[in-house]
């Protein structure tokens, strides 16, 4: 039907486009949890986990605003231990 072979050319290099931007977006979600040594579903539950435990902190910060006798000191201790877990990652 086609004779000039020009409609062969133009989908190999949409496919090849496809491929490309494929692999772009994959390299967007890997490129960062690679950077500090884990995979992609590694890095999400360690992310996960970090948020869990800036939320208890925020939690303990904001009941010692009203009550100061209580978590005196737990919000300044999970952020201290946060620290020490990301400090190297990746170096």
């Amino acid at each position: 039907m086609f004779s000039s072979g020009k409609p062969r050319i133009l989908a190999t290099s949409l496919r090849e486009g496809e491929r490309f931007m494929t692999t772009r977006i994959a390299r967007l979600f890997v490129e960062h949890p690679a950077s500090v040594d884990e995979t992609y579903f590694g890095h999400m539950a360690f992310a996960g986990w970090f948020a869990s435990r800036l939320f208890a902190a925020g939690f303990a910060a904001l009941v010692h605003a009203f009550l100061p006798f209580l978590f005196e000191t737990t919000a300044s201790t999970i952020i201290r231990e946060l620290y020490e877990r990301t400090h190297n990652r990746g170096r």
